[in-house]
């Protein structure tokens, strides 16, 4: 089977793509969408974010809990947020390297916003059986594509949510 290194999806809110950038771009807020992400560690940034402001996240995956270090690579009001993962770690993130790319977009439409979100895997360096192995281990038998348009679809659905309230 093919690796496949991005996936992404997109929903459609009424608000405007100012709103959802300002809701994005804000790392500390990220849990509040997530089904993964439980936000960040306290020190990091409240605020929108900047491009090159680092940040811890705080991340779990059932009974497992895990921190990372990102920094912010995109940061565009209105049109585009993003940031790498670089770190990994259990109580910090200690392990670097390359790991993943999360993008925000965010385009007008009518009268709301698109805001699609992409995952890339960034581990281009393991070998695909290597990635294969260590994902259905990780991921309770799915590979990290899989795994992340799912996560995608719920963040989504979540944002949606939230910001039509």
């Amino acid at each position: 089977m093919a690796r496949v290194f991005t996936v992404s999806d997109s929903v459609t809110v009424a608000v405007s793509p100012e709103a959802a950038y300002d809701a994005v771009s804000r790392p500390a807020d990220m849990g509040r969408w997530s089904p993964e992400n439980l936000g960040t560690t306290a020190g990091s940034p409240a605020g929108p974010a900047a491009v090159g402001t680092t940040f811890v996240g705080r991340n779990k995956r059932g009974a497992f809990r895990w921190s990372t270090r990102c920094t912010v690579t995109a940061a565009e009001p209105g049109r585009r947020f993003a940031f790498r993962v670089h770190a990994i770690g259990v109580k910090r993130p200690f392990l670097r390297g390359p790991i993943a790319t999360w993008e925000y977009a965010f385009e007008p439409v009518g009268d709301g916003t698109r805001v699609t979100e992409t995952w890339t895997d960034d581990r281009r360096a393991w070998p695909t059986f290597v990635a294969n192995a260590f994902d259905r281990v990780a991921t309770s038998g799915k590979t990290f594509a899989t795994f992340q348009k799912r996560n995608i679809e719920l963040t989504l659905r979540n944002l949606k949510r939230e910001l039509e309230r």
